[in-house]
């Protein structure tokens, strides 16, 4: 049980470093005029994709560390 509430953490930690990180890109030169929710979602979802990604890798990194 301790297992998943320290994955849990560590993806919310993820995403929340994710969102942090990608306030620092200028997306409106990227995205079209008039599509505000559809811009929403993409940030949300590359957020959430990235999280997932580094979540992971940490994950990883702590199980070949303190595991074996």
């Amino acid at each position: 049980m301790m297992e998943f509430y320290l994955r849990v953490g560590i993806y919310f930690f993820c995403f929340l470093l994710c969102l942090f990180g990608m306030s620092a890109l200028d997306f409106n030169r990227f995205l079209r005029q008039g599509k505000v929710v559809q811009a929403q979602i993409l940030y949300f979802v590359v957020c959430c994709a990235l999280a997932y990604l580094m979540g992971n890798f940490l994950m990883a990194l702590i199980y070949r560390f303190y595991a074996g």
